[in-house]
């Protein structure tokens, strides 16, 4: 019988996750389209304290992590906040609150904001990770690794 390989820093690993907040509900999971992630340890893909979960599992294995704010996506940055003036926005991209809006960086990447509140013409954009200040549950089961 052979070994199976253990991950490890390099390892190509074919996965499903997710991603559950306390209350249970899921973040992320990439069951929901039926396509496990596929990823090199260490390409960035991953955090490093989320790769570090996966250190040692091999193909077959299902476990679940629980990892504070700090752990994960870290806590909320009040720098990352921003006020806009509301008549900024447009008919095609309405600043609601909830609304999760793609702006456009100065180096012409996007960065996504969510409208967090509008007042007195003020609209409040939280640029900080969705999940940022959430304790979270990733929840693994690896498929293969090479």
């Amino acid at each position: 019988m052979s070994e199976l390989a253990v991950i490890e820093q390099g390892s190509k690993v074919i996965m499903h996750f997710a991603i559950k907040l306390d209350d249970g509900s899921a973040a992320d999971s990439t069951r929901v389209h039926g396509k496990p992630a596929r990823l090199t340890i260490g390409d960035g893909n991953l955090t490093p304290n989320f790769e570090n979960c996966l250190l040692g599992l091999k193909a077959g294995d299902e476990r679940e992590f629980t990892l504070e704010p700090t752990e994960a996506f870290g806590e909320p940055n009040p720098q990352n906040i921003y006020q806009v003036e509301q008549s900024r926005f447009s008919a095609e991209t309405p600043a609601e609150v909830g609304n999760i809006i793609a702006f456009t960086q100065p180096d012409g990447r996007e960065l996504p904001g969510i409208i967090r509140d509008i007042s007195a013409g003020v609209v409040t954009v939280d640029f900080n990770h969705p999940l940022a200040g959430q304790r979270v549950t990733f929840a693994v089961e690896i498929l293969s690794v090479e």
